[in-house]
């Protein structure tokens, strides 16, 4: 089933992925769903449908992320159009996440869409103080405290490819 699923998403259908944008495009920045657009994406990255685990979704705006131009008297070394910011959307919209859900980790995230103004991104939460987390003998670890902020910290997938430490 994950196989159709993940051929689906390939080759999505136009129409009805941009009737879905069209209402994401009038959502908050950061909103929780119920659950996970691309089923296959999130299991593969480490979803499981039980407590403790939780989806949002991330509104990004798209355009270039520079410095406006300085007007005033500068050596042309400093009037440059620097870039602000050099990491990739995927993980600015993991931070976002984390810094809504104070009390949740981040687990890792995927694409989901974009049009011209916007990049959509689901980033999988888990919550390290929930029972079934901590019984978990797979997930336990994000409980430890050496995992505390591991987004801030480029440590999950989009981060560690943001600083080239490969994937």
């Amino acid at each position: 089933m994950y196989s159709y699923l993940r051929q689906a998403w390939k080759k999505p259908d136009i129409r009805e992925l941009r009737k879905k944008i069209v209402e994401w495009r009038k959502t908050h920045a950061v909103e929780r769903i119920e659950r996970p657009s691309r089923l296959d994406r999130a299991r593969a990255l480490g979803y499981k449908a039980k407590q403790g685990f939780s989806v949002v979704r991330v509104k990004l705006a798209r355009g270039g992320r520079t410095r406006p131009r300085i007007m005033g008297g500068r050596r042309s070394k400093r009037r440059g159009r620097r870039k602000i910011l050099q990491v990739n959307y995927q993980w600015v919209a993991e931070q976002r996440a984390a810094r809504k859900y104070r009390n949740l980790e981040v687990l890792n995230s995927y694409w989901i869409g974009q049009d011209g103004e916007y990049y959509f991104y689901e980033v999988i939460l888990v919550d390290p103080k929930h029972p079934q987390i901590l019984s978990d003998k797979n997930m336990k670890w994000i409980a430890n405290p050496a995992s505390n902020g591991r987004v801030f910290r480029g440590l999950t997938s989009a981060g560690r490819k943001s600083r080239d430490q490969g994937a």
